[in-house]
């Protein structure tokens, strides 16, 4: 969605310390440029969501907030470059894409779940379709489900599959904290999904990601982010991940083999920044309980800021969360229940 007042005015404070920040660049010696990357391509200038590849090592898939049309983009992160831009067909017009997912079977799911105005829509629409085994600009037929709440229409930016399951999960994107919505156990074409709320999420959620293994569930916001313990859907928190500052964060995804977080922003040229996971790995689901996620400074490609562009920045952002307060990441003993 379009930033609200709030995150657009901490944008507008970071813009001066992350302009001094050198830009993420993918280092690609692993043949994989997960180290951090920049997305070049004009087109993408809203880049609202982030999924690692299943079947192209390297590739991430993202996409435009509203605006654009049925379009999803294959970025080599190696390069930074689009590889391919897939066009959705047997969908109506997209309304606004906030979420990309990849689960069982390599297909894709893509969230049309924004609401700008908080409650306006009466209901949303996934679409799903099979990862391209080729990487060429294309035309791929995709399955559109619509989608409801159990307790009403609501803005939510934050949508994931489990990678064993297959359930498809929407977070809600509440100032104070959201809530995790479990889908049917299988999505159904036909008639109306019903999404209902299951535990509650310490975020002002804009996106959210599973570890490869379903393990681990990372959910970050404009200010910080939290990564839960799956527990089979009784989520249990772990600790606070290590966010970088972006101009307007709003995407994240496991790399594929599960060790780095890749944290995406909106913007022309926008980069794509790598964080190692909490532990150092999510592949087997052994998650730190500090929640001191191990910094990627020095690996990333450029992606972290350094020097004295990184003290001014979390200058700014010290006073951002000052003045927003830190309410956005609420422990859960502050939650009413």
């Amino acid at each position: 969605m379009r930033p609200r007042s709030l995150a657009l005015l901490a944008g507008v404070l970071l813009t001066g310390a992350l302009a001094a920040a050198p830009a993420s660049a993918a280092d690609g010696t692993d043949g994989t440029g997960d180290q951090g990357f920049t997305i070049t391509d004009p087109r993408i200038t809203e880049s609202s969501g982030l999924a690692a590849s299943h079947l192209h090592p390297g590739i991430y898939w993202t996409h435009n907030d509203s605006g654009d049309g049925p379009y999803i983009y294959a970025v080599d992160s190696a390069t930074g470059r689009t590889v391919a831009r897939i066009t959705l067909t047997g969908v109506g017009t997209p309304r606004d894409v906030e979420a990309i997912s990849i689960g069982p079977g390599n297909q894709i799911y893509v969230g049309d779940i924004g609401d700008n105005l908080d409650g306006s829509w009466p209901y949303v629409w996934i679409y799903r379709l099979p990862e391209p085994r080729k990487l060429v600009d294309q035309r791929v037929r995709a399955t559109q489900y619509v989608v409801k709440y159990a307790n009403g229409a609501r803005n939510a930016e934050s949508l994931i599959v489990h990678p064993r399951t297959g359930r498809v999960y929407i977070i809600d994107k509440k100032e104070d904290g959201g809530h995790l919505y479990e889908g049917p156990a299988t999505l159904s074409p036909k008639g109306t999904n019903i999404f209902r709320p299951i535990a509650p999420v310490d975020l002002w959620a804009t996106d959210a990601a599973f570890s490869p293994d379903g393990t681990q569930l990372a959910v970050r916001g404009y200010f910080g982010g939290v990564y839960y313990a799956w527990n089979g859907g009784k989520i249990k928190r772990e600790g606070r991940l290590d966010v970088p500052l972006q101009k307007q964060g709003e995407s994240i995804s496991y790399s594929a083999d599960g060790t780095r977080l890749m944290y995406g922003s909106e913007g022309a040229d926008s980069p794509v920044q790598a964080e190692d996971v909490p532990g150092g790995s999510a592949g087997s689901g052994k998650a730190s309980a500090s929640g001191g996620g191990a910094s990627a400074a020095g690996s990333d490609g450029g992606g972290s800021l350094s020097g004295g562009a990184k003290v001014g920045a979390v200058a700014v952002g010290v006073a951002v969360l000052a003045l927003f307060g830190l309410r956005r990441l609420r422990r859960p003993s502050q939650r009413r229940h």
